[in-house]
């Protein structure tokens, strides 16, 4: 199986109408979209999903926006999937993100920056099993897997 990534459109993609533009990015790269949901999220969720910056300056804001609007929750999946979702997300810093990726084209700022990609294999396992049961994700195959796969 390729590697799997879990992603997160956030309320600014959503309200931008951005969401189309976003995961035809993650598409046209190659991977595979392999899990599918849209929701608000309640406050627990969010303060598990972010646990980590629990205590740090910005997390109530971060909480604050989260929960703000709808998010959409995808799994992709592809040869190094974290690390070419990052690569096609830019910087967290919409500022120093990269003319191309998601957030040099699009984002304002380090809170409103459209996507949240899980940053390694073992975040992405804990985050996907936040949003999506192992039967909300899919196996499936391309038609054009032939192309995109290394000899």
């Amino acid at each position: 199986m390729a590697e799997r990534t879990f992603v997160m459109i956030k309320p600014d993609g959503v309200g931008r109408r951005l969401c189309g533009e976003i995961m035809r990015r993650y598409e046209r790269k190659g991977l595979r979209l392999v899990g599918l949901k849209m929701s608000i999220l309640d406050r627990g969720l969010a303060e598990r999903h972010y646990a980590e910056h629990v205590g740090k300056p910005f997390f109530a804001g971060l909480l604050e926006f989260i929960t703000s609007g709808p998010t959409i929750q995808m799994v992709w999946e592809g040869p190094d999937a974290v690390n070419a979702v990052r690569k096609i997300n830019g910087a967290t810093n919409c500022q120093q993100a990269d003319i191309g990726s998601i957030r040099g084209d699009f984002g304002i700022n380090t809170q409103k920056n459209l996507v949240h990609a899980s940053d390694s294999v073992e975040t992405a396992r804990r985050e996907m099993a936040l949003y999506f049961a192992d039967s909300e994700l899919w196996d499936y195959t391309m038609p054009d897997g032939h192309w995109l796969a290394e000899a």
